[in-house]
């Protein structure tokens, strides 16, 4: 396991988040908010895909009602995005929020986000800070600084305002869409601030480039323990946000959610279709709580011996494939059995 940093902990509706917790996997709605049910259709697909902690946005005052409405049917904790107006994140902690999320820069003055910090004490709710290049501190825009820089003075300054004014229920984020500056930013506040920090590279782009960029940036503070929960950005379906963060969590032994797939790139030597056949044994997998390690290789003369570590997984031949236990054959089948005889197989292991 890695050595994750402390932090104070924080709850966010029921899940927690710092302190001893695992990192959590959050994503955010993209439907218009006052449409409570395509909103809460896409807060369930998000669930079902793990996500644990929603952010839905509230752009103007008409959104509220459905805001309301997604908090109280959501089966996960609802997380209010707010920019520009402070009386909307104060309306949204009263209607139901677990959590807020504003940029100190852009909600207005000091007595705004005072008022903000009021409303979120009223209703015994944590508050995210974040950060980003058009929100930045005031006194800190224009200085000739690298945006690391600027980032981790702008936050680590509201912090101090809000422990100025006795709230400590915070999580800080500071995201770049330069993975380098993302992660210079979050070193440095994982140094000067004991509260957790909700990680992410933000515009990271569309599913291929933000999935690496993402992949890279989250995967370099994660394994140097920081980190309390994340967001993948991605110019895509928000549930392949969720994926992709599941996945990294996995990568690094932080958590997994579905059994682990391995499964060869394919060479010459293999003589049958594999990528449609490992892509299904994916989606199938997908869902399932079990800690199985799954193979899909593509060679049955070393496809055994390559995933030996594995509980289960297949060989292939030329239009056959070996089933297989921690490398002893179990049967053979052919090229269009393979998905369904090791689907059987794990279900018989199962049990």
């Amino acid at each position: 396991m890695l050595e994750r940093r402390e932090t104070r902990p924080v709850m966010a509706g029921g899940v927690p988040v710092g302190g001893c917790a695992p990192v959590t996997v959050q994503s955010m709605t993209t439907t218009d908010t006052r449409d409570s049910g395509a909103t809460l259709d896409q807060v369930f697909a998000l669930a079902d895909a793990g996500c644990e902690i929603v952010r839905v946005a509230i752009p103007r005052a008409d959104a509220l009602d459905g805001f309301e409405a997604v908090c109280v049917a959501s089966p996960i904790p609802v997380v209010a995005d707010v920019h520009f107006d402070h009386t909307l994140a104060i309306e949204a902690a009263r209607r139901g929020a677990s959590k807020l999320r504003i940029n100190p820069g852009n909600i207005g003055s000091l007595d705004r986000v005072d008022a903000v910090i009021e409303a979120a004490s009223e209703a015994g709710i944590p508050i995210r800070i974040g950060v980003n290049a058009g929100s930045l501190a005031e006194q800190y825009r224009d200085r000739d600084w690298p945006l690391a820089d600027k980032l981790v003075a702008s936050a680590v300054s509201f912090c101090e305002h809000f422990e100025s004014r006795g709230f400590e229920d915070i999580v800080v984020s500071a995201k770049a869409s330069s993975v380098a500056s993302t992660i210079d930013a979050y070193r440095a506040l994982a140094e000067q601030l004991p509260y957790p920090l909700h990680i992410g590279v933000t515009e990271a782009g569309t599913s291929l480039a933000g999935t690496v960029k993402s992949s890279v940036g989250l995967g370099i503070l994660l394994a140097e323990g920081i980190g309390d929960t994340l967001r993948v950005s991605l110019t895509a379906d928000p549930v392949d946000e969720v994926l992709v963060g599941w996945e990294i969590l996995a990568a690094l032994d932080l958590r997994r959610r579905n059994p682990e797939l391995v499964s060869c790139p394919t060479c010459g030597r293999c003589e049958i279709d594999l990528i449609p056949i490992a892509t299904e044994v994916e989606r199938r997998l997908r869902g399932r709580r079990c800690g199985l390690k799954v193979a899909v290789m593509g060679c049955v003369v070393n496809g055994p011996g390559e995933a030996r570590e594995a509980d289960i997984g297949v060989a292939a031949g030329k239009g056959v494939g070996m089933v297989f236990a921690k490398g002893r054959p179990l049967r053979k089948v052919r090229e269009d059995e393979i998905v369904d005889a090791l689907m059987e197989e794990i279900d018989a292991l199962e049990g």
